[in-house]
């Protein structure tokens, strides 16, 4: 069994519960278990920020799937939910995003693990940091907890 994480993020419709059932679908669906799961936080848009703002979470999951199929499961998530990508970084009803998984280091046409834009958003550490501060970025070789302050302090 992998220990992953995954980033959720919303900002049409009722966000709240688009996250509780996204989450309700990866459980339920695909088998995986949800150890942990951070507060849900409002946040303003990265990237595109003329559109609202979003509510984000983070959770730590166990699973039997491999980094490609859980990629699958997150995407197949969103589909289910009638997500539509028409924008980068534009609205969405759901994101469903993996951050880490286990300690891999992968970097593929398909999926980079780990979520190559996780130092530069504070609402990811953030939530990452109230669930797992002295989680080890592989890659920075540093923790969640500095990642965040260092991110705070630029």
């Amino acid at each position: 069994m992998a220990l992953a994480y995954l980033g959720f993020g919303s900002n049409i419709g009722n966000c709240d519960k688009n996250i509780a059932r996204a989450i309700s679908i990866l459980r339920t669906q695909y088998k995986i278990q949800f150890l942990q799961i951070s507060s849900i936080i409002s946040t303003k848009p990265y990237g595109l920020t003329d559109q609202p703002d979003f509510k984000n979470c983070v959770a730590k999951i166990q699973t039997d799937l491999s980094p490609i199929a859980l990629l699958d499961a997150c995407l197949s998530t969103e589909i289910l939910m009638k997500r539509v990508r028409k924008i980068k970084w534009g609205p969405r009803n759901i994101d469903v995003d993996i951050l880490f998984f286990d300690n891999l280091i992968l970097s593929s046409t398909t999926l980079t693990i780990p979520h190559p834009e996780i130092t530069k958003r504070e609402f990811v550490l953030t939530s990452l940091n109230e669930i797992a501060p002295n989680l080890i970025h592989p890659n920075c070789k540093i923790s969640i907890n500095k990642l965040l302050m260092s991110l705070l302090k630029s």
